[in-house]
């Protein structure tokens, strides 16, 4: 999938140089279910495989991570639970931290939601966002077939990113964990 999620995060930064409409279409889809604003669809089924069906945990990625991007059109090198952590460290709030902490908590029928906002935070402290690490992750937590220790795996990495970026001493950034 990491060759896929590059590519759809290529097509997004493609779109947010050259349609300020269609950024605008993926930003409003945020208000709706995942893949459920007509449209977005021709921003994002191109990259929908036709056996998917609707709610697929895929296709439903997809979307939130289109939404995301137009939210905040900055792509990085940085996971979002570090470039959260980070901009905890630079603003000293304890709310970040909550916000977080829900985040980890959330289901995938509300997940998009926590995501939007944590998403808003980081547009305002203008942290980039790797996104194709993004879509790859939310992958797995909106499968509802898969097993619960797999999705675990997720939030526990993240939890260990945050963590550690929040850690990390002033002006330095977190290191990448190799095994992660």
């Amino acid at each position: 999938m990491s060759d896929f999620a590059q590519d759809f995060v290529a097509h997004l930064e493609e779109l947010h140089k050259h349609s300020s409409a269609a950024m605008a279409e993926l930003r409003r889809s945020l208000g709706f279910a995942p893949g459920a604003y007509p449209p977005a669809y021709p921003y994002v089924e191109r990259f929908v495989a036709a056996e998917r069906h609707a709610q697929d945990a895929s296709r439903l990625a997809l979307y939130v991570v289109a939404g995301l991007y137009a939210l905040h059109p900055r792509p990085g090198g940085k996971s979002l639970a570090a470039c959260l952590g980070e901009l905890m460290r630079q603003r000293d709030g304890a709310g970040i931290e909550q916000r977080f902490i829900a985040l980890l908590g959330a289901d995938a029928e509300n997940l998009a939601v926590y995501l939007r906002q944590v998403v808003s935070l980081l547009a305002t402290g203008d942290l980039p966002l790797d996104y194709a690490a993004l879509l790859r992750d939310l992958h797995l937590w909106l499968d509802p077939w898969i097993d619960p220790e797999r999705r675990d795996v997720v939030r526990q990495r993240w939890a260990r990113d945050f963590y550690r970026a929040l850690a990390a001493p002033a002006g330095e950034t977190a290191p990448t964990p190799v095994n992660d």
